[in-house]
């Protein structure tokens, strides 16, 4: 049971209590926290002093959740307790006083549900609580939801009658999308020679078998020499995750590791033994071109999946059919998904944008709500088309509000409708946007322009899951999933006090950034030709061809506008081209557009990162005057002695000095 207060945040009220253990080694701060907990109904367990008192106090009390100083008496700190914290799926929270960038993005790295700094109010406590435990329950269901999704997918390939090279393939590309790969390499640990098969990602659905023979080709070794350099190599009996330094030394104790990395551009891989009737080892080992990918979320998701695997081994590999026959040397799945079809029409092969369809695929079966994030003309409106049509919503409507072009005065009847005579000119009921969307799936672009006063009835409807109509007297149940997309950084947002924290991490459970164009310039091509295509369809024309000279020019372009921007630039090239070539690209309105390409418009700092940096520069134009007519307090509205503390805190005084 939960009762929602004034301010729109919950408190607990009744029923099982959440508990909650404080590490916390400054008392007055400790018991301060224990007492806003307690009042607002939850069970602190205790309090810890260090990370041994909490590892104590964590097996004997198995608190929900845990209230975590980054800075702690002792030898360790705060940041290694979060880590351990993470493997045993105990959300916590950070509270420090200390909030140094290098401490922030230290502790940034352990994914923490919230984060809180000294001195803290009643508010700010249970706010970001609340959003704490909102953020554990939807990873927690987003986890299981993988685990059974892959199962019941795998299951299904197992029972299927497709021929082996199609089982193994369709396997590598169901994987892909939660453990992903650029290389799969399969097979059964053996001490004479190498006789592994390879799955190389080509594309989002192009997949091709590499056999040892193939692979003596590529790394131009001899098979012999291939036995030679596998049986030096050292096997592990354990998963594990190789990656920097650990990656590095492995290469010097398994050279076949070393071989695969050079010749596909390898930088970590992940080793997943399968024991197969207690005798035999079967070995997927996961290949990637990018650095630090895998994590020990992967292994366990594998490891829950171990007997499921085992069963797809034991089918693939059975008595009557021990090896897979490879006649081709390239194989697509053998059921593709078009891209088209399963993402929307979205252009894209480059590494970046295959991360971005791993995301969807990931996220879409699941009701969890998105935020997709990144520039203006990324197409972010096709991300979420795309997490629709491939989530169990795909036959109820996705209705799309743009929310920096809705009248303030007509915000609320737009979104969740009115009743006849609710005010003036409202003649008839008015179901609204959200009413509309019940089952299915609601999307709101441009999300960092809806106001605050919105933006507090937009919270209610994602806590509640009910809306009410304008002149309305009771509330109305819906079933919404909510998708988001913004190309601003909400967490400035929230800093400058135009977002609301706690609606930003209500949106925030699964984040999808979508690249620039000019970081996945390897689409270019397939996008203009894209292009070129549907407007030469649209003025009944034959397509014409880009020249060399054409596709020089548009690769060189950084593509401020992204693909919106591409988009009418290839428009107005057929418009100008007579002929059957496009000879060149006219780009000097577009430069002229966007002079500016030198820094980067997407980038993320924390609540205190930004505070920082706007003290810093209020008291550059203050000439480092802290106090008086003019001085940096008087221009923040603060008193003195606040910002001499908050100077101290901040660790600004050298930069001033």
């Amino acid at each position: 049971m939960k009762k929602t207060a004034d301010n729109g945040y919950e408190t607990v009220t009744s029923g099982l209590k959440k508990r909650i253990l404080i590490v916390e080694d400054q008392f007055i701060e400790a018991h301060d926290l224990q007492l806003i907990l307690e009042k607002a109904n939850y069970e602190v367990t205790g309090i810890a002093r260090s990370v041994e008192q909490a590892l104590e106090q964590i097996q004997i009390d198995k608190p929900d959740l845990v209230f975590l100083d980054i800075m702690l008496k002792g030898s360790r700190n705060g940041i290694e307790l979060a880590y351990y914290l993470k493997e045993k799926y105990i959300g916590f929270i950070f509270i420090s006083a200390n909030s140094s960038k290098s401490i922030l993005d230290q502790a940034k790295t352990t994914h923490p549900y919230g984060f809180i700094v000294k001195p803290f109010r009643d508010q700010d406590v249970l706010t970001t609580l609340e959003i704490a435990f909102y953020r554990q329950q939807y990873s927690l269901e987003s986890q299981l939801m993988q685990q059974f999704q892959l199962q019941k997918e795998i299951t299904e390939i197992i029972n299927s009658n497709e021929k082996n090279e199609d089982k193994l393939l369709a396997f590598a590309k169901i994987i892909q999308t939660y453990i992903p790969f650029d290389y799969l390499e399969t097979g059964f640990a053996t001490t004479t020679h190498y006789d592994k098969l390879g799955i190389i990602r080509k594309n989002i659905d192009l997949y091709q078998i590499i056999d040892a023979k193939k692979l003596s080709q590529i790394a131009v070794v001899s098979e012999k020499e291939l036995d030679e350099t596998y049986r030096k190599s050292k096997i592990d009996k354990e998963p594990i995750i190789y990656s920097e330094e650990s990656l590095i030394n492995n290469f010097q104790e398994a050279p076949i590791k070393a071989l695969i990395a050079h010749n596909f551009g390898i930088k970590s891989y992940l080793v997943f033994p399968v024991s197969i009737a207690s005798i035999q080892s079967f070995y997927f080992t996961f290949y990637s071109r990018n650095l630090n990918i895998y994590s020990q979320e992967n292994l366990k998701l594998l490891n829950s999946l171990e007997h499921t695997f085992s069963q797809f081994i034991n089918r693939i590999y059975s008595k009557q059919d021990v090896s897979l026959p490879v006649n081709k040397a390239e194989i697509k799945s053998a059921k593709p998904v078009h891209i088209s079809e399963g993402f929307e029409g979205i252009i894209g092969n480059s590494s970046q944008m295959i991360s971005v369809f791993n995301y969807i695929r990931k996220v879409a079966p699941s009701d969890t709500s998105v935020l997709v994030l990144g520039e203006s003309g990324t197409g972010k409106e096709k991300i979420a088309q795309s997490i629709h049509a491939l989530s169990p919503r795909k036959e109820k409507p996705l209705v799309i509000i743009n929310c920096g072009a809705i009248p303030e005065n007509l915000a609320e009847s737009l979104l969740f409708g009115h009743e006849k005579g609710a005010f003036t000119g409202a003649t008839d009921r008015r179901i609204g946007k959200f009413e509309l969307a019940d089952g299915g799936t609601i999307f709101l672009d441009e999300i960092g322009e809806m106001s605050l006063e919105l933006q507090v009835k937009l919270l209610r409807v994602l806590q509640e899951r009910e809306i009410e109509r304008v002149g309305g007297m009771s509330s109305l149940k819906i079933d919404v999933r909510i998708i988001a997309a913004t190309n601003k950084n909400l967490e400035e947002e929230v800093a400058a006090g135009r977002f609301r924290m706690d609606l930003y991490y209500r949106l925030h459970v699964f984040p999808i950034m979508v690249p620039s164009l000019k970081k996945r310039k390897e689409d270019i091509p397939d996008l203009a030709n894209h292009f070129i295509k549907i407007y030469s369809e649209k003025m009944g024309r034959k397509a014409p061809i880009l020249s060399d000279f054409a596709l020089q020019q548009i690769m060189n372009y950084n593509w401020p506008g992204n693909i919106r921007e591409l988009e009418h630039v290839m428009q107005r090239a057929i418009l100008l081209t007579d002929g059957n070539t496009i000879k060149e690209i006219e780009l000097s309105m577009s430069s002229k557009m966007h002079p500016e390409q030198v820094s980067e418009s997407f980038s993320i700092k924390t609540i205190l990162e930004n505070e920082r940096d706007y003290i810093l520069y209020i008291l550059k134009k203050c000439n480092g005057k802290i106090s008086g007519a003019g001085g940096a307090a008087e221009i923040l509205d603060i008193h003195p002695s606040t910002l001499n503390s908050k100077i101290k805190k901040l660790e600004i005084k050298r930069e001033i000095s």
